[in-house]
């Protein structure tokens, strides 16, 4: 497909970049020693100020709510295709994004309450978090069912005359950590005896809603993963409005796969920035070491793997642009193929690339001197959130499998009538 961008995205892409040079890469240290301090003094998951300092430049610099399409309330927000680049950029410096508003999981709940809320929902929470004065965390996955089917979900939301009540364990609700945290959107089962895709529903909860009880944050591969972070959370007796519900009953799996579909696109660009810069980090530093008396980058076996990198990751490149042409011409739903296999690729090419610069930089690349062990347990997550590559790859398959059944019976009618002997 075309996936020539307009000179708005050019222009766009031009600015975040400068921005990033200007802003970003001067911060990277502040930032590190500023997560670790409010570790020492046991405040994890408070407010970053070096990213709450930047947010304002960013705004007025035009580089704010880039990821929201089609909306009066973000005059900024870009096709797919013209964001996929800017998302590459941010994702170069994990934290980034958020300085720009366009971190997840925010980003996808901000594009729930934009489509599927209602005016005074998007009044009571849209508003703030797309001003950046608040953060959220969707709830979906938990920790007794197999989440990657999302019909498995068993926590309860029940009618009780003019509220709702949500009785249930989630874990993995990224962000719900966080003091800048005020809104959780919550998946259950509003019809456990429904068809198996109506059964489910979303509701907004208050953070500070009586009966939610905060149990534990969860590491990743023994990263606290703060400011943000991961919550496993319990529900019990939490009472809301009625009006909280998005949508209606029996919805919840259409909004979310609504949801996932540009996330998974934001997830896999940020990717491919990160295994830039892995890439990056890698070549730099076979430049730099020498053994048995010559440089490492003169060495036919890091030929190989410089050269396997660079082809991936513009391969990785191709298909996600690709990808999120084919998401504005003809909607997501249509994309489903597309949008499944590049959430297999890319983390897979991500996952090779840092692992080749951990390689390069010998014992220091799995220690915090550089970045690379954060980026790989990053992008190792990836294979398993938003959906694990088992999943993708079964879409994919049956996909095709239907694709090719389709082309056979169109080859029949067009066939020769004579048979081999």
């Amino acid at each position: 497909m075309q996936t020539t961008n307009s000179a708005r995205a050019e222009e766009l892409t031009r600015r975040l970049r400068e921005f990033c040079a200007e802003h970003i890469e001067p911060n990277r240290t502040a930032y590190l020693l500023e997560i670790e301090e409010n570790r020492r003094r046991g405040a994890l998951f408070a407010a970053s100020t070096t990213i709450e300092r930047l947010k304002p430049r960013a705004r007025e610099a035009g580089l704010w709510n880039l990821f929201l399409p089609r909306s009066e309330r973000a005059p900024n927000g870009l096709t797919n295709t013209e964001y996929a680049p800017l998302c590459e950029i941010m994702g170069r410096i994990l934290w980034s994004a958020e300085v720009f508003n366009c971190s997840a999981p925010d980003t996808g709940n901000m594009e729930i309450l934009e489509r599927y809320g209602t005016d005074r929902q998007r009044a009571q929470w849209l508003e703030p978090l797309l001003g950046g004065e608040i953060r959220s965390a969707f709830s979906m996955t938990e920790p007794q069912v197999a989440s990657s089917d999302a019909t498995n979900i068993e926590c309860s939301i029940r009618r009780d005359g003019d509220a709702y009540v949500i009785n249930g364990r989630k874990c993995w609700s990224t962000g719900a950590n966080r003091e800048q945290c005020k809104l959780l959107i919550v998946m259950g089962k509003t019809a456990p005896d429904a068809p198996r895709h109506q059964q489910q529903s979303m509701i907004l909860v208050p953070v500070d809603a009586p009966g939610i009880t905060f149990l534990r944050h969860l590491s990743v591969y023994g990263y606290d993963e703060a400011p943000h972070g991961h919550a496993e959370l319990q529900l019990e007796n939490v009472r809301v409005p009625v009006s909280n519900l998005l949508l209606g009953e029996g919805r919840g799996f259409e909004i979310a796969q609504g949801r996932l579909g540009p996330g998974r696109v934001h997830h896999c660009m940020r990717s491919i920035g990160v295994a830039e810069e892995a890439l990056a980090l890698m070549c730099e530093r076979l430049d730099g070491r020498v053994t048995f008396g010559r440089r490492l980058s003169d060495r036919s076996v890091w030929h190989e793997r410089i050269a396997e990198a660079r082809c991936a990751i513009d391969q990785a490149r191709s298909l996600v642009m690709d990808t999120a042409a084919r998401m504005d011409a003809v909607g997501n739903k249509a994309a489903r193929k597309e949008i499944a296999m590049i959430k297999v690729v890319v983390p897979n090419v991500a996952v090779k690339v840092i692992d080749w610069a951990i390689q390069a930089h010998g014992a220091f690349g799995v220690s915090e001197d550089f970045p690379l062990a954060t980026m790989y347990a990053a992008a190792r997550t990836l294979r398993i959130f938003d959906g694990p590559d088992e999943v993708h790859r079964q879409t994919v398959a049956q996909l095709e499998l239907a694709a090719q059944r389709e082309n056979r019976g169109v080859r029949r009618e067009i066939a020769p009538t004579r048979q081999p002997a």
